[in-house]
This record gives C-alpha cells, structure tokens and sequence, in this order.
C-alpha cells in the first residue's frame, strides 16, 4: 500500500534540516578563549566592543575570558598564549666606560600585555610564529641594551649597584618591547665577570674591609656585652641591696607595729584590769549595802519580833497578875 505524504510534510522536514545545520555550524564555529590565551578574529563584521584598528584601519578583534561566534567564509580565528617566559640573556665581552671589557648574564621573564592594544600588537607581531621565535626576538632586544648599559658604566658601578644597574636595563629594554606588545614582569643581573681578575681586585678591598668590619664589630659587640654584663651586674647588685633594704624596713616596721599593737593591748589590757576591778569594788560595795539592807530589814524585823515578844510577855505577866489577884481576892472573900 503507497503511503500518501501530505504536501506540507517536505516544506517542515526542510525547515528542520536547514535549522539543524545552523545549529550544527553555530556549535562548531562558537569559539572561546582559555584563561591564559586570547583569541583572535579578523576579517568582516567584527561589531565594536574589543576590536583594535591600525593606522591602515585594519580591525581585528580581541577575545579574553570569554568566547565568540566565528562567522563562516566572512571571519577567521587565531589563538595567542599570554603565559610568561623566562629568559636566559648574556653578553659577549663588552667595554665599559673606562674599557674594561666584562660578561654579564641575566634572567628575565616577559609576557605578552593584558591591554587590547598590547595583545594586538603582540598579534601583528607574532602571529604564526612560534613562542620560540617569540623569545629569540625578545632575547635579542634585552641583549642588545644590556651591552649598551654596561657601555656606558664603569665596573665600579656596576659592582657597587646592580639593583640599579638591572633597573636601568629594564626601563630601556621596556620601550622596545612595549613595540611588540610584551611586557617585563622581572630582570635580575645573575653575575658579572670578566677575564682579567679586574672584579676579584675590587672585591678583594671590600672582603678585607668586610672582615675588618666584622672584627670591628665582634669586639665592639664583645665590649659592649662586658659593658651590659657589668651594667647588669651592678643592676642585679643595686637591685639586691634595694631588695635587702626593703626586707629591712619591712620588718622593723613590722616590729614596729607588733610593738605599737602590743602596747596598745597592754593598755587596753590594764584599762580592762582597772576597769574590772573598778567594777568588781563596786559590785562588791553594791552588795555589802543590800546585805546591810538586809540586815537592817532583819534588825528591824527582830525588833518588832522581840517589842511583839515583850508586849506577849507583859500582857501574859499582866493576866497572870490578875489570875493571882482574882485568887487572892476570891480567898480572902471565902474567909469572910
């Protein structure tokens, strides 16, 4: 049975083919740069944002970080490393100022600039050549100016002063290399010599002056340790009688105060004595007057007693009397 397709079916399954292709092409053509390259697109349509034009307006545009969509037939892409290089640099023979001739060897690492100018320069240098070729050509513009500075210094300067000496090679060699879009992250003078003992002669005045100052200094040092150590001697000595005499007029104030406090109990303890006593006679003579009291109460009581006793004894005698009187009488009546 013939399968009927519907005319609508062919003009979808080409849309879709036509949107797959695209989608196809845009994957593979969208390109991003590693963090420690730049990507490079010239040609046509290149928009705004991140392009660099020559003198001769030649645009190409610079990609950091990021990625970018590759035009087919209208754009093409390169890659550029912005990784560091280090480079080994020396010198031949070469005349100073007072016509000694020395060798110096050096190292420096380079890199090319972060700027959009820089990586653009560095591109219209670079571009197809290797990062050996890269580093020959920067190698040679350091060499060059680190025989054209050691020209123009004496060997006294440049033994005395390679810090200045190295600073002096790099601001030069700076300029040149700015023109290729690379940039000096160090330079550093490893050594400086020559064939004829010239450098060992200055040095050897400074080695015997660095060990006379070394001598110089250990006996200075040695002196004044004897000084510090009888400072501290007499210090500690100063201290310890310091201590000594403290401990002394700690403890006579301490005896001092043990005798004021016992003074002051002694006295406290002879008014207490005083003051008892002073109580005690008072007490004493309280109750010796309420036992006179008392015996006064008694007395006065034994009174009364011995007054009613005798009262009792008269009015007994007095009725006794009568009894004898009312018998004298009642007898004498019986007689009559």
């Amino acid at each position: 049975m013939d399968i009927i397709l519907s005319p609508i079916v062919f003009p979808i399954a080409i849309v879709a083919f036509i949107l797959l292709m695209l989608l196809i092409v845009f994957v593979t053509k969208y390109q991003t740069a590693k963090p420690d390259e730049a990507l490079i697109i010239s040609g046509s349509y290149l928009g705004s944002k991140n392009v660099h034009a020559d003198e001769s307006n030649n645009k190409i545009k610079i990609v950091r970080g990021g990625g970018a969509f590759v035009l087919p037939v209208f754009q093409r892409s390169n890659r550029i490393s912005l990784l560091s290089s280090k480079l080994d640099v020396s010198t031949p023979e070469v005349y100073t100022e007072q016509g000694v001739p020395v060798m110096c060897d050096g190292t420096s690492i380079i890199k090319i600039g972060s700027s959009v100018e820089e990586i653009a320069t560095a591109a219209e240098q670079f571009l197809g050549k290797t990062r050996e070729e890269l580093e020959n050509e920067a190698r040679e513009v350091l060499e060059g100016h680190l025989r054209s500075i050691l020209g123009s210094m004496t060997v006294e300067e440049i033994y005395q002063n390679r810090d200045k000496f190295s600073q002096s090679v790099q601001e030069v060699a700076s300029v040149d290399l700015a023109k290729m879009g690379l940039i000096i992250v160090s330079f550093t003078i490893k050594e400086v010599r020559d064939k004829n003992g010239y450098l060992d002669s200055l040095g050897k005045p400074r080695i015997a002056q660095v060990k006379r100052d070394a001598e110089i200094a250990e006996a200075e040092a040695l002196k004044e340790t004897r000084i510090k150590k009888a400072q501290s001697e007499q210090e500690s000595q100063t201290a310890e009688s310091k201590r000594m005499t403290e401990i002394a007029e700690a403890l006579k104030e301490k005896e001092l105060k043990l005798a004021l406090y016992k003074k002051e109990q002694d006295i406290a303890k002879a008014d207490a004595d005083q003051a008892y006593h002073l109580q005690s006679a008072i007490m004493k003579q309280k109750v010796r007057e309420q036992e006179i009291e008392v015996e006064v109460v008694e007395r006065q009581k034994q009174i009364e007693l011995e007054e009613k006793e005798i009262l009792r004894r008269e009015k007994q005698f007095d009725s006794e009397i009568k009894k004898k009187l009312m018998r004298i009488v009642m007898r004498l009546s019986k007689k009559h």
